[in-house]
Protein backbone atom coordinates (compact mmCIF):
# COMPACT_ATOMS: atom_id res chain seq x y z
CA UNK A 1 0.00 0.00 0.00
CA UNK A 2 1.52 3.45 -1.01
CA UNK A 3 1.87 6.23 1.61
CA UNK A 4 -0.71 9.05 1.50
CA UNK A 5 1.05 12.57 2.52
CA UNK A 6 -1.32 14.90 2.69
CA UNK A 7 0.15 18.67 3.11
CA UNK A 8 -1.29 21.85 4.75
CA UNK A 9 -3.28 23.56 7.59
CA UNK A 10 -5.10 21.96 10.50
CA UNK A 11 -6.62 24.31 12.52
CA UNK A 12 -9.57 24.58 15.47
CA UNK A 13 -13.21 24.84 14.19
CA UNK A 14 -15.48 27.33 16.58
CA UNK A 15 -18.91 26.03 15.09
CA UNK A 16 -21.86 28.07 16.22
CA UNK A 17 -24.49 26.40 18.01
CA UNK A 18 -27.97 27.20 17.47
CA UNK A 19 -28.25 29.30 14.90
CA UNK A 20 -28.07 29.58 11.32
CA UNK A 21 -25.62 30.84 8.81
CA UNK A 22 -25.55 34.34 10.04
CA UNK A 23 -22.53 34.10 12.66
CA UNK A 24 -22.81 37.84 13.69
CA UNK A 25 -25.96 36.68 15.94
CA UNK A 26 -23.97 33.39 17.23
CA UNK A 27 -23.17 33.20 20.93
CA UNK A 28 -22.02 29.71 21.75
CA UNK A 29 -19.36 27.86 19.49
CA UNK A 30 -18.25 24.34 19.94
CA UNK A 31 -14.41 23.47 19.42
CA UNK A 32 -13.72 21.18 16.77
CA UNK A 33 -10.85 19.70 14.67
CA UNK A 34 -10.57 21.10 11.08
CA UNK A 35 -8.65 21.99 7.92
CA UNK A 36 -9.15 20.22 4.83
CA UNK A 37 -5.79 17.97 4.44
CA UNK A 38 -6.24 17.25 7.70
CA UNK A 39 -9.27 15.82 7.69
CA UNK A 40 -8.44 13.60 4.47
CA UNK A 41 -6.05 12.27 6.26
CA UNK A 42 -7.82 11.26 8.91
CA UNK A 43 -10.61 10.00 6.26
CA UNK A 44 -7.48 7.79 5.35
CA UNK A 45 -6.56 6.42 8.28
CA UNK A 46 -9.81 5.40 9.10
CA UNK A 47 -10.30 3.52 6.22
CA UNK A 48 -6.97 1.53 6.56
CA UNK A 49 -4.63 3.76 4.46
CA UNK A 50 -1.18 4.81 5.61
CA UNK A 51 -2.05 8.85 5.97
CA UNK A 52 0.81 11.37 7.17
CA UNK A 53 -0.52 15.27 8.30
CA UNK A 54 2.18 17.74 6.97
CA UNK A 55 1.55 20.91 8.81
CA UNK A 56 2.28 23.64 11.41
CA UNK A 57 0.29 24.57 14.96
CA UNK A 58 1.07 26.94 17.05
CA UNK A 59 2.99 25.27 20.77
CA UNK A 60 0.02 25.67 22.45
CA UNK A 61 -3.29 24.13 24.37
CA UNK A 62 -4.89 24.42 20.62
CA UNK A 63 -2.21 22.58 18.74
CA UNK A 64 -1.53 19.80 21.33
CA UNK A 65 -5.50 19.47 21.16
CA UNK A 66 -5.40 19.01 16.94
CA UNK A 67 -2.24 17.05 17.18
CA UNK A 68 -3.68 14.35 19.60
CA UNK A 69 -6.68 14.15 17.55
CA UNK A 70 -5.03 13.17 14.65
CA UNK A 71 -3.15 10.80 16.27
CA UNK A 72 -5.95 9.20 17.80
CA UNK A 73 -7.20 8.59 14.30
CA UNK A 74 -4.00 6.85 13.71
CA UNK A 75 -2.79 9.24 11.55
CA UNK A 76 1.23 9.87 11.36
CA UNK A 77 2.12 13.28 12.59
CA UNK A 78 5.46 12.33 13.03
CA UNK A 79 6.45 15.18 10.47
CA UNK A 80 3.97 17.84 11.88
CA UNK A 81 5.74 21.05 12.89
CA UNK A 82 4.94 23.36 16.18
CA UNK A 83 6.01 27.24 15.89
CA UNK A 84 5.82 29.57 18.35
CA UNK A 85 2.90 31.42 15.98
CA UNK A 86 -0.50 30.85 17.85
CA UNK A 87 -2.83 28.15 16.18
CA UNK A 88 -4.84 29.01 13.11
CA UNK A 89 -8.58 29.40 13.83
CA UNK A 90 -11.67 29.35 12.20
CA UNK A 91 -15.53 30.66 13.12
CA UNK A 92 -18.19 28.40 11.65
CA UNK A 93 -21.43 28.60 11.29
CA UNK A 94 -23.87 26.01 9.52
CA UNK A 95 -27.72 26.76 7.94
CA UNK A 96 -30.72 24.39 8.03
CA UNK A 97 -29.11 23.06 4.93
CA UNK A 98 -25.90 21.63 6.06
CA UNK A 99 -24.07 24.51 3.76
CA UNK A 100 -21.14 26.40 5.90
CA UNK A 101 -20.26 30.23 6.02
CA UNK A 102 -16.45 30.91 7.41
CA UNK A 103 -14.07 33.37 9.12
CA UNK A 104 -10.54 32.51 9.45
CA UNK A 105 -7.75 34.28 11.97
CA UNK A 106 -5.10 32.48 10.09
CA UNK A 107 -1.74 31.95 12.37
CA UNK A 108 0.40 28.73 12.59
CA UNK A 109 -0.76 26.91 9.27
CA UNK A 110 1.31 30.13 7.18
CA UNK A 111 4.65 28.68 9.23
CA UNK A 112 5.21 25.30 7.86
CA UNK A 113 8.74 25.52 6.67
CA UNK A 114 10.59 23.33 4.01
CA UNK A 115 12.12 19.71 5.54
CA UNK A 116 15.00 17.96 2.87
CA UNK A 117 14.28 14.86 4.27
CA UNK A 118 11.22 14.36 3.05
CA UNK A 119 12.21 13.81 -0.13
CA UNK A 120 13.17 10.50 0.09
CA UNK A 121 9.84 9.96 2.07
CA UNK A 122 7.75 11.29 -1.37
CA UNK A 123 9.55 7.77 -3.90
CA UNK A 124 6.02 6.41 -5.30
CA UNK A 125 3.67 7.58 -2.71
CA UNK A 126 0.58 10.08 -2.86
CA UNK A 127 0.84 13.58 -2.24
CA UNK A 128 -2.35 15.61 -1.25
CA UNK A 129 -1.97 18.89 -1.70
CA UNK A 130 -5.19 20.97 0.29
CA UNK A 131 -5.27 24.46 -0.90
CA UNK A 132 -7.28 26.45 1.52
CA UNK A 133 -4.66 28.58 2.98
CA UNK A 134 -1.65 27.28 1.17
CA UNK A 135 -1.77 30.35 -1.38
CA UNK A 136 -2.03 32.76 1.41
CA UNK A 137 1.61 33.52 1.40
CA UNK A 138 3.87 32.38 4.46
CA UNK A 139 6.07 30.28 4.22
CA UNK A 140 4.07 27.69 3.77
CA UNK A 141 3.40 28.53 0.30
CA UNK A 142 7.02 28.45 -0.28
CA UNK A 143 7.32 24.72 0.89
CA UNK A 144 4.08 24.03 -0.96
CA UNK A 145 5.79 23.87 -4.14
CA UNK A 146 9.13 22.68 -3.10
CA UNK A 147 6.62 19.62 -1.86
CA UNK A 148 4.95 19.23 -4.91
CA UNK A 149 8.25 19.58 -6.88
CA UNK A 150 10.20 17.48 -4.39
CA UNK A 151 7.31 14.72 -5.22
CA UNK A 152 7.29 15.21 -8.89
CA UNK A 153 10.47 13.90 -9.36
CA UNK A 154 9.84 10.99 -6.96
CA UNK A 155 7.63 9.69 -8.91
CA UNK A 156 4.95 10.14 -6.83
CA UNK A 157 1.41 10.14 -7.65
CA UNK A 158 0.17 14.14 -6.96
CA UNK A 159 -3.51 15.14 -5.89
CA UNK A 160 -4.81 18.63 -5.52
CA UNK A 161 -7.61 20.01 -4.02
CA UNK A 162 -8.23 23.98 -4.48
CA UNK A 163 -10.46 23.97 -1.27
CA UNK A 164 -12.01 27.71 -2.35
CA UNK A 165 -13.62 30.01 0.41
CA UNK A 166 -14.40 32.86 -0.54
CA UNK A 167 -14.22 35.04 2.50
CA UNK A 168 -10.12 34.37 1.81
CA UNK A 169 -9.96 35.67 -1.42
CA UNK A 170 -12.13 38.70 -1.93
CA UNK A 171 -11.44 40.88 -4.70
CA UNK A 172 -7.92 38.65 -5.54
CA UNK A 173 -9.78 35.65 -7.35
CA UNK A 174 -7.49 36.60 -10.14
CA UNK A 175 -4.44 35.53 -7.72
CA UNK A 176 -6.09 32.37 -6.43
CA UNK A 177 -6.90 30.99 -10.09
CA UNK A 178 -3.23 31.93 -10.94
CA UNK A 179 -1.69 29.88 -8.45
CA UNK A 180 -3.82 27.17 -8.43
CA UNK A 181 -3.33 26.52 -12.32
CA UNK A 182 0.48 26.05 -11.36
CA UNK A 183 -0.68 22.75 -9.24
CA UNK A 184 -3.31 21.67 -11.58
CA UNK A 185 -1.18 21.88 -14.61
CA UNK A 186 1.45 18.88 -12.68
CA UNK A 187 -1.25 17.59 -10.64
CA UNK A 188 -2.57 13.11 -11.91
CA UNK A 189 -5.81 14.06 -10.26
CA UNK A 190 -7.99 17.27 -9.56
CA UNK A 191 -10.78 17.74 -7.21
CA UNK A 192 -13.25 20.56 -7.28
CA UNK A 193 -16.85 21.45 -6.32
CA UNK A 194 -18.98 23.18 -9.24
CA UNK A 195 -18.09 26.61 -8.45
CA UNK A 196 -14.39 25.92 -7.89
CA UNK A 197 -14.69 24.03 -11.60
CA UNK A 198 -15.99 26.85 -13.23
CA UNK A 199 -14.22 30.14 -11.65
CA UNK A 200 -10.90 27.94 -12.14
CA UNK A 201 -11.60 26.82 -16.04
CA UNK A 202 -13.62 30.05 -16.90
CA UNK A 203 -16.29 27.66 -18.60
CA UNK A 204 -20.01 27.66 -17.46
CA UNK A 205 -19.98 24.41 -19.17
CA UNK A 206 -18.58 21.68 -17.33
CA UNK A 207 -17.60 19.38 -19.93
CA UNK A 208 -15.78 22.39 -21.48
CA UNK A 209 -13.88 23.38 -18.37
CA UNK A 210 -12.99 19.34 -17.76
CA UNK A 211 -11.32 19.64 -21.35
CA UNK A 212 -9.63 23.19 -19.80
CA UNK A 213 -8.15 21.31 -17.26
CA UNK A 214 -6.98 17.71 -19.26
CA UNK A 215 -5.65 20.30 -22.01
CA UNK A 216 -3.54 22.03 -18.77
CA UNK A 217 -1.80 18.53 -17.74
CA UNK A 218 -4.12 16.99 -15.38
CA UNK A 219 -5.30 13.30 -16.28
CA UNK A 220 -8.67 12.80 -13.30
CA UNK A 221 -10.98 15.30 -12.87
CA UNK A 222 -13.59 14.44 -10.10
CA UNK A 223 -15.96 17.57 -9.48
CA UNK A 224 -18.57 16.60 -6.87
CA UNK A 225 -21.99 17.61 -7.10
CA UNK A 226 -23.62 17.13 -4.03
CA UNK A 227 -26.53 14.95 -3.94
CA UNK A 228 -26.12 14.81 -7.50
CA UNK A 229 -22.81 12.85 -7.04
CA UNK A 230 -19.90 13.42 -9.00
CA UNK A 231 -18.71 13.71 -12.18
CA UNK A 232 -15.68 12.26 -13.48
CA UNK A 233 -13.27 13.04 -16.33
CA UNK A 234 -10.45 11.40 -17.79
CA UNK A 235 -8.95 10.95 -21.51
CA UNK A 236 -11.29 8.08 -22.09
CA UNK A 237 -14.37 8.85 -20.71
CA UNK A 238 -16.40 11.53 -18.92
CA UNK A 239 -19.06 10.19 -16.98
CA UNK A 240 -21.75 11.09 -13.77
CA UNK A 241 -21.66 8.60 -10.66
CA UNK A 242 -24.21 9.16 -8.76
CA UNK A 243 -24.36 9.08 -4.93
CA UNK A 244 -26.93 7.23 -1.99
CA UNK A 245 -29.50 9.54 -0.39
CA UNK A 246 -29.19 11.48 2.54
CA UNK A 247 -30.33 13.81 5.14
CA UNK A 248 -27.15 16.03 5.18
CA UNK A 249 -26.95 17.74 8.85
CA UNK A 250 -23.44 19.19 8.04
CA UNK A 251 -22.02 19.76 4.82
CA UNK A 252 -17.96 20.18 6.82
CA UNK A 253 -15.93 17.14 5.45
CA UNK A 254 -18.31 15.93 2.85
CA UNK A 255 -15.26 16.82 -0.02
CA UNK A 256 -12.51 15.99 2.30
CA UNK A 257 -14.18 12.57 3.11
CA UNK A 258 -14.52 11.74 -0.97
CA UNK A 259 -10.96 12.59 -1.59
CA UNK A 260 -9.94 10.79 1.26
CA UNK A 261 -11.90 7.71 0.17
CA UNK A 262 -11.19 8.02 -3.73
CA UNK A 263 -6.72 8.57 -2.40
CA UNK A 264 -7.26 5.34 -0.13
CA UNK A 265 -8.40 2.89 -2.70
CA UNK A 266 -6.00 4.34 -5.01
CA UNK A 267 -3.15 3.94 -2.79
CA UNK A 268 -4.31 0.09 -2.75
CA UNK A 269 -2.82 0.02 -6.46
CA UNK A 270 0.48 -0.77 -7.24
CA UNK A 271 0.17 0.74 -10.40
CA UNK A 272 -2.25 3.41 -10.18
CA UNK A 273 -1.68 4.97 -14.15
CA UNK A 274 -3.17 1.35 -14.85
CA UNK A 275 -6.61 1.87 -13.05
CA UNK A 276 -6.51 5.29 -15.30
CA UNK A 277 -7.37 3.29 -18.33
CA UNK A 278 -10.07 1.34 -16.20
CA UNK A 279 -13.80 2.91 -16.57
CA UNK A 280 -15.25 0.13 -14.64
CA UNK A 281 -12.67 0.54 -11.60
CA UNK A 282 -12.16 3.98 -11.28
CA UNK A 283 -16.11 4.44 -11.19
CA UNK A 284 -16.39 1.99 -8.67
CA UNK A 285 -14.15 3.86 -6.72
CA UNK A 286 -15.66 7.15 -7.11
CA UNK A 287 -19.16 5.59 -6.39
CA UNK A 288 -17.40 4.30 -3.25
CA UNK A 289 -16.09 7.68 -2.05
CA UNK A 290 -19.32 9.43 -2.89
CA UNK A 291 -20.95 7.17 -0.60
CA UNK A 292 -18.25 8.08 2.41
CA UNK A 293 -18.57 12.31 1.46
CA UNK A 294 -23.10 11.48 2.12
CA UNK A 295 -22.43 9.21 5.48
CA UNK A 296 -20.04 12.04 6.61
CA UNK A 297 -22.90 14.79 5.79
CA UNK A 298 -25.58 12.76 8.31
CA UNK A 299 -23.47 14.06 11.40
CA UNK A 300 -21.90 17.35 13.00
CA UNK A 301 -18.36 17.37 12.77
CA UNK A 302 -16.05 16.47 10.12
CA UNK A 303 -13.05 14.23 11.74
CA UNK A 304 -16.05 12.35 14.15
CA UNK A 305 -18.47 11.83 11.30
CA UNK A 306 -15.87 10.25 8.39
CA UNK A 307 -16.83 6.55 8.02
CA UNK A 308 -15.11 3.49 8.97
CA UNK A 309 -14.80 0.30 6.50
CA UNK A 310 -17.79 -0.99 8.40
CA UNK A 311 -19.93 1.58 7.88
CA UNK A 312 -18.62 2.07 4.23
CA UNK A 313 -19.57 -1.81 3.30
CA UNK A 314 -22.48 -2.31 5.17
Amino acid sequence: MKKVFCIGELLIDFVAENQGKDLSKAKEFSKKAGGAPANVACAISKLGGDSFFVGAVGDDPFGTFLLRILENEKVDISLAQKCDTFTTLAFVSIDEDGERDFVFSRGADKELTYDSSLKSKFENSILHFGAATALLGGTLEETYSRYLFDGLTKNAFISFDPNYRVDLWKNKEDVFIRKCHSFIEKSHLCKFSLEEAQLLSGKENLEDACKFFHEMGTQIIVVTLGSEGTLLSTSNFYKTIPSIKVTPKDTTGAGDAFIGCLLQQLAENSKIEDVLENEYLLSNMVARANKAGAITTENFGAIESLPTVQLLDS
